[in-house]
């Protein structure tokens, strides 16, 4: 079964320094048919204007993930690290027991365009962790790149959940299946161009859940951009 979630249909804020559009529930936008899919809770879609971010706030027991996929990210944590996160890098913090950290557009000139992700974690109170990885764009193409995983398989950053986070750039044409092992959920979203599942075309900004099937088939209609997640259920 496969259940699509339109971008148009997101919530949506535009505060001048972010734009923002929320795939489930999330801060002021709440849609009680839109909690989340399984344990995944939240995909932020987020602009943030050049010198503009989010000053330091708290977190705890959550697997926050962060795909840029423009523009530069500057990051500070409770934990001491600093980094400068560039187009093509996925950051990793594993919330836990709690902490704070904030985060800028890195440019005085360019907007910063990201995914912000947020997963629950298989227990709660883990220590704090950080980790931060270039997956380049020829890591990505023509098949499904592993960018976070509970054992960190073919290189990817490491998370507290039975949950495997794909990076995928399918050139126009290109055709590409995925077994479903076991009993497991997943989650597309599309993060550029256009992709044909099952019959359905989902183009950026839409995400689709999928549960029920043994594989799936993914064409794209033209170069696209797109994020899988495999999750136990």
């Amino acid at each position: 079964m496969i259940v699509l979630r339109p971008g148009a249909e997101r919530g949506h804020f535009d505060f001048g320094w972010l734009n923002t559009f929320h795939t489930f529930s999330f801060a002021d936008y709440w849609d009680p048919k839109w909690m989340g899919f399984h344990f995944l809770r939240v995909i932020n879609e987020d602009r943030v204007a050049p010198a503009e971010g989010f000053g330091t706030h708290p977190h705890r027991d959550m697997e926050i993930i962060t795909y840029v996929i423009s523009g530069s990210l500057q990051h500070r944590d409770s934990m001491g690290n600093g980094s400068v996160l560039t187009a093509g890098e996925v950051q990793r913090m594993s919330a836990g027991s709690g902490i704070t950290h904030s985060e800028f557009n890195g440019s005085k000139t360019e907007p910063c365009h990201l995914l912000q992700i947020w997963l629950l974690p298989a227990a709660k109170g883990f220590t704090p962790s950080y980790e931060e990885k270039v997956f380049p764009r020829e890591a990505k193409l023509g098949r499904l790149c592993p960018v976070a995983t509970p054992d960190r398989r073919g290189g990817s950053l490491a998370i507290h959940q039975d949950a495997m986070i794909y990076a995928s750039v399918l050139p126009e044409g290109a055709y590409l299946e995925y077994e479903i092992v076991g009993s497991r959920a997943l989650w597309v979203q599309v993060v550029s161009g256009q992709l044909e599942i099952e019959g359905e075309i989902l183009k950026a900004g839409d995400g689709a859940g999928i549960t029920d099937l043994d594989e799936i088939a993914f064409t794209a209609i033209e170069e696209t951009e797109f994020l899988l997640f495999d999750m136990k259920v």
